[in-house]
């Protein structure tokens, strides 16, 4: 019969989990040995095969690790109607702030180029709502604050100063995964929000909110640019 695992999963937010039933092979994974940096590796990686298979990767690692949910932000929301209006209003309105408040503060050009095949293409619009719903919202939001927050808390503990670096690292991270597919701009646009996100799930490691948000700030950027509303919104403020 196995022992209690003699370390626990750290929640960034509720502090230590009581022990699971453990074994070695389980344990190797949750650590930061041989075993878990290549599970580590090949979760990032996923993701170039397909999306969102990171995302799948880490909830396969979360099973064979014995990981609780909760310690990846998998937590019920004590109300999913206060929890999805909230999400898609704040995804929303964060979306038009940064389209017409901070990336022309960066410069950006007030079209998304690399997405106006999606302009009164009706045809186009099944697919890429699958991609930011499904790979964005739930694929990018489980790999890049649930998992990799869980990691940055196994290595370097979940102090003020620790969740700090998590924020900044995992929004840099965020920010490049994206200069193939939507150049310098996208990776602006991306840090900025994983900034944002990242603070939000630092002080309340829940994902059910990001998640929705997440899909919403990407659906309400298809219908920007499926509407050519774009350069109307960028110069609400700037010319």
């Amino acid at each position: 019969m196995p022992s209690p695992n003699p370390q626990t999963v750290q929640d960034l937010g509720a502090g230590v989990e009581p022990p699971v039933p453990d074994d070695a092979f389980a344990a190797s994974l949750r650590g930061v040995g041989p075993a878990g940096v290549l599970a580590m590796a090949v979760i990032l990686l996923g993701n170039l095969l397909f999306v969102p298979l990171s995302a799948l990767l880490v909830l396969a690692w979360m099973q064979l690790s014995r990981t609780r949910p909760s310690a990846l932000g998998f937590v019920r929301p004590r109300s999913w109607t206060v929890t999805i209006a909230g999400g898609v209003l704040f995804g929303v309105l964060s979306k038009l702030a940064m389209k017409s408040l901070v990336m022309p503060l960066f410069g950006a050009p007030p079209r998304n180029e690399h997405f106006q095949y999606l302009a009164h293409n009706p045809g186009a619009l099944p697919g890429i709502l699958d991609a930011v719903v499904i790979g964005a919202g739930f694929g990018e939001e489980t790999l890049v604050r649930g998992f990799l927050f869980e990691r940055f808390a196994r290595v370097i503990g979940v102090r003020p100063w620790a969740k700090a670096v998590a924020v900044v690292i995992t929004s840099a991270f965020f920010g490049i995964v994206h200069l193939g597919g939507q150049g310098w701009p996208g990776v602006q646009q991306a840090a900025v929000m994983g900034l944002v996100y990242g603070t939000i799930y630092a002080r309340r490691p829940q994902l059910p909110l990001l998640m929705i948000a997440h899909a919403a700030f990407d659906v309400a950027a298809v219908v920007l640019i499926y509407n050519g509303l774009e350069t109307g919104v960028a110069h609400w403020f700037f010319r």
